[in-house]
């Protein structure tokens, strides 16, 4: 094989049965998109050596997937059958599905962990008995649409998936490549928030780190990237690495598949299920809100989720030929990464740290902060000035119980907007605590239910004591106190002279069910507003929260109408997602390796500016806030 070409299927072959005992009888070997599938008529040959696997997958330079050759398959309803009696009836097995495509039986299950058995036994036993793989997946603790119209329409689409993989493999197939240059072009969210598209080049890839959008602003010139500064037509794209799902992060991702993009989105499991949810619900708000509609519809959502491939942290995947990366625990949101970018063998290596939180939350452990190499760092600044600060969290705890307990008092009502992933869910495990004692109902609107049922599907992203009790079938988002609305209850509570807590998206008040409420509960001053998050700089709730007693909205004749805050209006900060500033420079603190150089993005123009100038004086790395459209060659 000649290192200076592309590794053929051949190759591939070849490689393999040089470590591959003949008695397992490999009758193909398939690249499927960053991994490499070997399919065998005797798959308890393979197993007889347990370190056959990490020889080829050492030998290939890739990950390796086994499956059983078609013609060694169990019948399904035979298989069926059998699958039933090797699973523990306590795993509490809600589905189990058979995929020909992939040749694999997926089992839903309350307790994956039983489906596993102890140190893999129980697949071991399905795969040896009927040859399908088994893919596990953990239940929701509540019913989930999403989580439902996710699964289907993967195992409905598998051969369009298959087609897309083995094409992706196919072309990845080319051997480690070195390149003598690497730039970055920033499309979005440098000295703003919204919009976040980094562009990554070397002489061989164009790789984006998100796309989002700004759907706080009615400005379209503000709205979207830069995707025409990129000089390439969206068909020259290798790939999109996607670090959590919030929709300027991810929004916009469904419009690169409207006009050309074919390839992959690098993501975490969570993040995928979360970015379709999100990006549905932003579709239906834009076509039913604006004059303008939604860049994309829903063909193109299906199409991302089709070409998505999960990553799990801590696993390292090619991209390119000199391209690999790894994600790594941003503490943000439910699945949110840090991106590791390996470049060039060597040549480069990169840190975007996307969104993090570098403290103690309710629902996850604070970013990491080791990497095996960092260069350059591209550094989130939405807390980035001086005065940036905020207060412990059980005093922000101990506040928020408090406004919301003084409200009831005086009969009236708490609207919190929110985001409905991430804040919703750190929200409901405050007041779970904090108002047990009451029997105020919480009323929790819009995506916030599905996002919570998300949660538990994934208990191994959440903090320990929050996944043990997802785990023991005590989900702290199923407390009695929560009640979800639908649309024809929203007059019903606002109007009741019962108190309540409304727990309601979007969390700027940019649309959605929380501006919705807003308008039915800002004429009383027993009602108290209170901000949880982040307000951009364009957004309603950023007006509000700066002491405006009067401003625009927009009514159902699609007319604006002048709105009176009547009601009490509280920030509490300390729940954001986001780092403040003594995080931030905690972070940089005990970052392993030091980078050279860093670049502040996703902040207001002066929170970047002062994120820069503060970490070039205290901690001696040079350190610039640069502006949207700028390219730097980085080597």
């Amino acid at each position: 094989m000649d290192s200076n070409n592309a590794v053929t299927v051949k190759d591939l072959e070849h490689l393999v049965k040089e470590v591959l005992p003949p008695q397992c009888e490999l009758t193909k070997v398939e690249p499927e998109g960053p991994q490499v599938v070997l399919y065998l008529k005797n798959i308890k040959a393979f197993y007889e050596d347990d370190k056959l696997i990490t020889k080829i997958a050492a030998k290939v330079r890739k990950k390796i997937l086994l499956r059983v050759d078609a013609s060694a398959l169990m019948p399904p309803t035979k298989a069926l059958e059998e699958v039933k009696s090797l699973i523990p009836v306590e795993a509490g097995v809600a589905d189990i599905k058979f995929d020909p495509v992939f040749h694999e039986v997926v089992i839903e299950a309350l307790k994956p962990g039983l489906v596993i058995g102890k140190g893999g036994s129980v697949l071991k036993s399905i795969i040896l008995t009927t040859g399908w793989s088994p893919r596990v997946l953990r239940s929701p603790t509540s019913p989930s649409e999403i989580e439902k119209a996710i699964r289907n329409s993967l195992i409905i689409n598998s051969e369009s998936r298959k087609k897309f993989l083995n094409t992706l493999g196919k072309k990845m197939l080319s051997p480690p490549s070195s390149c003598d240059w690497v730039k970055m072009t920033a499309l979005g969210a440098f000295k703003e928030v919204g919009r976040s598209c980094i562009l990554i080049q070397t002489p061989k890839s164009n790789v984006l780190l998100d796309c989002g959008m700004n759907i706080d602003t009615s400005d379209p010139t503000r709205a979207y990237p830069y995707l025409s500064a990129m000089g390439l037509s969206l068909d020259q794209l290798d790939a999109v690495i996607l670090s959590h799902a919030h929709l300027d992060h991810s929004g916009f991702i469904p419009y690169l598949y409207k006009y050309g993009y074919d390839g992959p989105v690098y993501c975490t499991p969570p993040t995928r299920d979360l970015t379709v949810l999100l990006q549905q619900d932003c579709m239906n708000v834009m076509n039913s809100e604006t004059q303008s509609g939604a860049p994309f519809g829903e063909k193109d959502v299906k199409k991302q989720l089709n070409n998505m491939i999960c990553r799990d942290y801590g696993e390292v995947t090619d991209v390119t030929p000199d391209i690999r990366f790894t994600f790594y625990n941003a503490g943000h949101i439910l699945g949110s990464a840090s991106v590791h970018l390996h470049i060039g063998d060597g040549l480069h290596n990169l840190v975007y740290s996307a969104d993090i939180k570098y403290g103690r939350t309710n629902l996850f452990d604070p970013a990491e902060t080791r990497f095996p190499r960092a260069e350059t760092l591209i550094l989130e600044s939405t807390y980035g000035g001086k005065d940036d600060l905020q207060p412990r969290l059980e005093d922000c705890e101990s506040r928020l119980v408090k406004i919301i307990r003084d409200a009831i008092e005086r009969k009236g009502k708490v609207l919190i907007p929110v985001f409905a992933v991430g804040r919703a869910q750190e929200i409901m495990l405050i007041l779970e605590n904090g108002l047990r004692d009451l029997n105020v109902p919480v009323y929790i609107d819009g995506m916030s239910k599905e996002a919570s049922a998300i949660h538990t599907v994934y208990p191994e992203y959440l903090r320990k004591n929050v996944q043990r009790r997802i785990l023991q079938n005590n989900s702290p988002f199923e407390h009695p106190m929560f009640n979800n609305v639908v649309s024809k209850e929203r007059k019903d509570i606002a109007e009741s002279e019962e108190p309540a807590v409304i727990l309601a998206p979007a969390g700027m008040l940019s649309g959605g069910t929380s501006l919705q409420f807003l308008k039915m509960l800002a004429h009383d001053e027993k009602n108290s507003l209170v901000f949880v998050g982040y307000q951009s700089a364009l957004s309603l709730g950023r007006k509000i929260q700066s002491g405006a007693k009067e401003v625009p909205v927009m009514n159902e004749r699609s007319k604006l109408d002048a709105l009176k805050i009547n009601m009490s209006v509280y920030t509490v900060d300390g729940f954001s997602g986001h780092a403040d500033r003594s995080q931030l420079l905690a972070y940089i603190r005990n970052l392993r390796p030091k980078p050279q150089r860093i670049f502040t993005n996703h902040g207001d123009e002066a929170k970047c500016e002062e994120l820069a100038r503060s970490l070039n004086k205290m901690m001696h790395i040079e350190s610039r806030s640069i502006m949207n459209l700028d390219t730097i060659r980085l080597r």
